[in-house]
């Protein structure tokens, strides 16, 4: 046995050393901690959601020390993980920049400041769901329960980051976002106020898309590349503009796919379920699929001891 596993350890380092040099990483800086977003993504909520997340009560006597706490924690923790991006960037590069922890600190810093902003911005997201869905009996419904919020939360946070140069932390974050809700917000995505995906489950907004204002989004939305540009060597032009624009006040329902560049949706437009559009269409228009050639028929109606037994079960 022993021999056999060792046979199986030398195999695998031969790998190592000689192949798939794409899917190793060492002797080089520790990358960002996965599991360290992860907590830190529960902090940050504590404070753009105060009073929801993470204490069962929180008071105005109580929230100078408590929210303090947490930007202190958020500070402390975040900083070590911008530095290990920023440092890796540094040294697929051609000569470490030597400002890294520099630049870290001011990253960390200017984010904690724009934290009243994000709360502007997902105050907005909230009074969105709640005009645009009947079924909300009230906003703490939608912070607590709705899918479609959380993916945007943790999207305008990574969004952040991903504005100020960085890439692995903010997919980090919005692919912790897509498991746990089933929407997939690309980072760098371009999305405005008031914006709104109700039910959430399938919906994928790629990396160059860009959303106005008072949008809707229903489940199974795609909103995706028709192609790729590449260079003259056939590779991929990586952040070329491969995704649609979706104007203001556009509501696109479930199962719809938009796809390509040069694809805008005009203001004020509806686009209907299971559509498929890779063409622009005008402002104020309706986009929708012509009647399917339903067939009903008759079939036989279940006899007593069917019914029975399905009664049963």
């Amino acid at each position: 046995m022993k021999k056999s596993l060792k046979k199986i350890v030398d195999s695998i380092l031969k790998s190592i050393n000689e192949d798939q040099k794409e899917v190793q990483h060492f002797d080089s800086s520790p990358l960002p901690d996965k599991a360290k977003i992860y907590q830190l993504i529960d902090d940050i909520f504590i404070i753009l959601y105060p009073g929801y997340f993470g204490y069962s009560e929180m008071s105005f006597e109580t929230i100078n020390l408590r929210i303090g706490y947490r930007v202190a924690r958020v500070y402390e923790e975040l900083r070590p993980q911008v530095l290990r991006e920023l440092i890796h960037g540094c040294q697929r590069g051609p000569e470490p920049c030597g400002q890294c922890e520099r630049a870290a600190e001011m990253i960390v810093m200017s984010f904690l400041e724009n934290i009243p902003a994000l709360r502007a911005a997902l105050d907005l997201d909230v009074k969105a769901a709640f005009v645009n869905d009947p079924a909300a009996v009230n906003y703490d419904e939608i912070i607590f329960s709705y899918p479609g919020l959380e993916a945007v939360s943790v999207y305008r946070v990574a969004h952040f980051f991903y504005r100020n140069g960085l890439r692995l932390i903010p997919r980090i974050m919005t692919e912790w976002a897509h498991s746990r809700t089933g929407v997939d917000i690309h980072p760098g995505a371009q999305i405005g106020k008031s914006f709104f995906i109700d039910h959430g489950t399938g919906v994928v907004i790629g990396e160059t898309t860009v959303i106005g204002d008072n949008v809707t989004l229903y489940q199974g939305v795609t909103l995706g590349a028709l192609n790729f540009p590449r260079d003259k060597k056939g590779q991929v032009i990586r952040r070329a503009r491969r995704h649609p624009t979706i104007g203001d006040s556009v509501v696109i329902y479930a199962g719809a796919t938009i796809l390509g560049g040069e694809t805008f949706i005009g203001e004020n437009s509806v686009i209907g379920g299971n559509v498929w559009l890779t063409e622009s269409v005008p402002p104020n228009s309706r986009v929708i699929l012509g009647n399917a050639d339903l067939r009903i028929s008759s079939r036989k109606p279940l006899s007593v001891d069917r019914k029975s037994d399905s009664r049963s079960r």
